[in-house]
């Protein structure tokens, strides 16, 4: 077994992700849902799976993630956790999970680890600082996510890019600061400029981890379908495809269906036959 296959076996901690920040080595994350892509993310070497809330848009077909409940977190992270092996698994902590008291947010949290996660991440800032400084204590580590939190779109005017003015940028600092200060062990930045994820990653020792925000963060994060190409519709600035699944799979669907109509499958190599002598013998002994 060679050295590099040795070092991609290694399990991802979360001290093993704060290592990774100190010495410079950038940290991948892939949004997923299932154990086979799952699977898939971890046997390609990712360090991290985060099971987003945005399975509401990406699952369920909804507009946006404030429908999804923290049973439905819950099962789809059951489902990653019983596909990898290796990889970091974190989980979203949905709307209304944490925000309605402490005591919830606790629970739900813990509820999160027991599915199989072993990280939480949580929107919010400085209004989050005492839940995240108790969910460390306890040993639930935290990922904060800062900039453009989809969970308050209502308030942001829809999916709009955060920290834009000087005041915004220094607001989104400051909840940056106050979420290490209070014990998170990493940041999500989401929809910023890419100077103010810089000016972030610099003055934080804990990992950030950027989407949409630029090429400085300690690492990145895409949901897998966005990777893969699935939809070719949602081209957002902030996504490079990687594949294109949606012609894949479309012809592979076209064949497929192309090939029941006309009666070409299944064929031969896909059936089975009768044990003859089987059959014989059985008759044999009836008669």
């Amino acid at each position: 077994m060679s050295q590099h296959i040795k070092q991609a076996a290694e399990k991802i901690t979360v001290p093993k992700l704060l290592k990774m920040r100190q010495n410079g080595e950038k940290i991948t994350m892939i949004t997923a849902y299932d154990a086979t892509m799952a699977s898939l993310a971890d046997e390609a070497g990712a360090d991290m799976i985060l099971v987003g809330d945005s399975l509401g848009m990406v699952i369920q077909g909804r507009k946006d993630t404030l429908g999804v409940s923290i049973e439905d977190v819950i099962y789809h992270t059951k489902c990653v956790a019983r596909g990898v092996t290796r990889v970091h698994i974190m989980a979203d902590m949905p709307f209304l999970s944490y925000q309605a008291s402490y005591e919830e947010g606790v629970k739900n949290a813990g509820l999160l680890l027991k599915a199989g996660a072993e990280s939480v991440k949580i929107e919010g800032g400085e209004e989050m600082a005492d839940l995240v400084w108790y969910l460390n204590k306890i040993g639930i580590p935290v990922m904060a996510h800062v900039g453009l939190k989809p969970q308050s779109i209502h308030t942001m005017g829809g999916y709009k890019v955060q920290g834009k003015t000087k005041k915004d940028a220094e607001i989104i600092l400051d909840d940056a600061k106050i979420m290490e200060e209070a014990g998170a062990f990493s940041l999500l930045l989401e929809g910023i400029p890419l100077e103010v994820a810089e000016q972030i990653t610099r003055s934080v020792q804990i990992p950030t981890i950027g989407i949409g925000s630029g090429p400085h963060c300690s690492g990145q994060v895409l949901v897998c379908y966005d990777i893969l190409g699935a939809n070719p519709d949602f081209k957002p600035r902030f996504v490079k495809g990687y594949a294109d699944l949606h012609e894949v799979v479309n012809r592979a669907f076209s064949e497929y269906i192309a090939e029941v109509k006309s009666g070409v499958f299944p064929g031969e190599e896909q059936s089975v036959h009768r044990d003859l002598v089987a059959v014989k013998a059985e008759e044999k002994k009836k008669s």
